[in-house]
């Protein structure tokens, strides 16, 4: 019992040092802004920033919580970004900034939400690298879709097709083209900032993190240190599993809700929303540390700053970049430094254990 006890408030420790740095990181940054040290190149990056780490969070729960692999993250975003911008183009008008802009964040959680349970459905009954390639598939057939989709709105409603903007029926004087195709939508209303981003991403991490130490995350936990034993307790794999998927596909949906507020034109392209973007956010929960959420929004933060710091060094940025990538994955999953963070966070326990028999004395 004592040793229970003495897991749970080194879980709560954990959880409120991740909210407390997210905190700290937030308050810092809110002064460098309102002091003017913060120049527009960095204020620039801030809700890419929050975006990421949203991500990098989200697809840690699926990754590091449930032990399964997937490829298809972008293609959450993106189904959340484009319902929240379609949302927002159509009610620009008609709606205040904050209601149109809530909804529009909750709308595109909801809606990859359930992208999530249809494809989570049929995918998640494999594992490993056929999980991996369906989830693959799936981003490509949502970047593809929307960039062959034509949406227009007139006095008669909604037109589509999947042709192109001619053979919509759109009535040329009165209506208007909402999405254009590989030209994606254009004026979406300007409303992410940097505040809204921290909120969003502190509340992925409450969701995530009151998720892991529940009972049901204690049963995702199981399935992905061994799903055969989890099954023959009783734990309902697909139930489990499902859960994980869908929570961390509305989170992802809510990040792409945020990102698509903060461009003046969204189209899906594969710089945004390709394979290419799905495995640096599986870069971010590697190297920050599979299953560590303060870890990979760590991650997230610096791979997203270097580039820019390094800027200045013109042709060889992106080389110094990789070189650098692949030094802290060298460094942080060698046995020798696994082994000394081992040592430490065991130095630590035995502090903390003999601080609390002191106590008790």
């Amino acid at each position: 019992m004592k040793k229970q006890f003495a897991l749970s408030g080194k879980t709560a420790r954990n959880d409120f040092a991740t909210y407390a740095m997210v905190v700290v990181l937030f308050v810092v940054v809110e002064v460098l802004m309102h002091t003017g040290l913060l120049n527009s190149q960095m204020q620039g990056l801030l809700v890419p920033i929050c975006v990421y780490c949203t991500m990098a969070v989200s697809l840690n729960l699926v990754v590091g919580i449930l032990g399964e692999l997937s490829l298809g993250h972008a293609g959450f975003m993106c189904v959340g970004a484009f319902v929240s911008a379609f949302f927002s183009k159509c009610t620009v008008e008609s709606m205040n900034t904050f209601p149109r802009f809530l909804i529009a964040i909750l709308l595109g959680a909801v809606i990859a939400g359930v992208f999530g349970f249809l494809i989570g459905i049929p995918a998640l009954r494999l594992n490993g690298d056929y999980l991996a390639i369906v989830t693959l598939a799936f981003g490509e057939i949502v970047k593809n879709i929307v960039n062959a989709l034509y949406i227009g709105q007139d006095a008669n409603g909604f037109h589509v097709s999947l042709n192109n903007a001619a053979n919509m029926g759109l009535d040329t004087e009165t209506g208007k083209i909402i999405i254009n195709g590989p030209q994606g939508i254009t004026g979406t209303p300007y409303d992410s900032n940097f505040e809204v981003g921290f909120i969003i991403l502190l509340i992925a991490l409450i969701i995530v993190l009151n998720l892991v130490n529940s009972r049901d995350g204690r049963a995702i936990m199981s399935i992905r240190d061994n799903h055969i034993a989890a099954r023959s307790v009783g734990v309902n794999i697909t139930k489990y599993k499902l859960t994980a998927f869908v929570i961390s596909a509305a989170i992802a949906g809510a990040a792409g809700a945020l990102y698509a507020h903060n461009l003046a034109t969204l189209q899906a392209t594969s710089a945004r929303f390709g394979y290419n973007m799905s495995i640096m956010f599986l870069v971010f929960v590697v190297l920050g540390g599979i299953g560590s959420m303060r870890g990979s929004i760590i991650a997230a933060i610096i791979l997203t700053l270097l580039p820019e710091i390094l800027r200045f060094m013109s042709n060889y940025r992106m080389l110094i970049y990789s070189i650098v990538l692949i030094v802290i994955m060298l460094i942080s999953w060698s046995p020798k430094s696994r082994a000394w963070m081992e040592k430490h966070k065991l130095n630590r326990f035995l502090l903390h254990k003999k601080s609390r028999e002191k106590e008790g004395e």
